[in-house]
């Protein structure tokens, strides 16, 4: 079997068992590989020949970036020997292959205090600006969500987020009444029709929005950091982030959780990041 053949099997795979993000991260990778040994027989490509494919392709990434590019290929090679029942080893095991590409360190992530997140709040000069913020930081989120969010996604005190990045077709986030009654007038102020999206800028835009807020308290800030923020103190209220954004934040006994629920906050199946369990180490940027 060739290469090319082995990763059209493979696509196959990946289509019927893994999310259509998940596939499109292989993609880029696969196409490089493919051109370089599409002709050959996938079990006579070597370990040298992969180690120097992934230095070509990745030299320039970070470390992180290495290891995953690294482990698609070992899935792939995995995936393969398992199907044709080969007996060969994986080339992808070579010692220097696993230590080249070895699992960088994990930093601590540095969590934001409530008092800065509060300060940044109350410091914007636009209506705008202060909603995309609280959304992150009171209702949990992501940067990209909330510029993909629509008016008619807007239904009373709820957003109906569409494609998240957790894999479901939809997730729901909840809103505070305050934050909800904002919102109603910013989207009568800017008079906006249901088509259209609340924060109509880019990512690079909002990103440097954030950062310049940051400047001003001298905190280096990134738009992540807020939603880091709204899960930290979901998971220390509640215990796990299901047991504390499942409800609407209206229902009695959610005001217990001040630091999230009872702001707002967001259900998805069980929880931010859709496991029924879900801890302060396993948040991930």
């Amino acid at each position: 079997m060739t290469l090319k053949e082995a990763i059209t099997l493979f696509g196959y795979h990946q289509r019927s068992s893994l999310r259509a993000r998940t596939i499109r991260s292989y993609q880029p990778l696969l196409q490089r590989f493919e051109v370089e040994f599409g002709e050959r027989s996938f079990d006579s490509i070597g370990s040298d020949e992969i180690f120097q494919f992934l230095e070509m392709v990745t030299g320039d990434r970070t470390k992180s970036t290495r290891r995953l590019r690294y482990a698609q290929l070992k899935a792939l090679f995995n995936f393969l020997i398992d199907k044709c029942n080969l007996n060969m080893k994986n080339p992808c095991d070579a010692p220097l292959l696993s230590k080249a590409f070895k699992t960088p360190k994990q930093a601590s992530r540095r969590i934001l205090d409530r008092e800065i997140v509060e300060e940044l709040i109350y410091n914007t000069k636009t209506l705008r600006d202060r909603l995309i913020l609280e959304l992150q930081a009171r209702c949990g989120l992501r940067i990209g969500e909330a510029l993909k969010i629509k008016v008619l996604d807007v239904v009373d005190r709820k957003l109906i987020l569409n494609e998240p990045k957790s894999g479901k077709e939809s997730e729901v986030a909840f809103m505070a009444e305050q934050i909800a009654k904002r919102l109603r007038d910013y989207i009568q102020q800017e008079d906006l029709t249901p088509g259209d999206r609340l924060f109509p800028i880019c990512y690079s835009t909002a990103r440097t929005l954030i950062k310049n807020l940051g400047e001003r308290l001298n905190v280096i800030l990134t738009p992540h950091d807020l939603r880091r923020y709204s899960a930290t103190y979901a998971s220390r209220n509640g215990g796990t982030v299901g047991d504390s954004l499942q409800s609407d934040p209206s229902a009695p006994g959610s005001q217990d959780h001040p630091g999230i629920s009872g702001e707002g906050g967001r259900v998805g199946g069980h929880s931010l990041d859709g496991r029924s369990s879900w801890k302060i180490s396993d948040i991930v940027p």
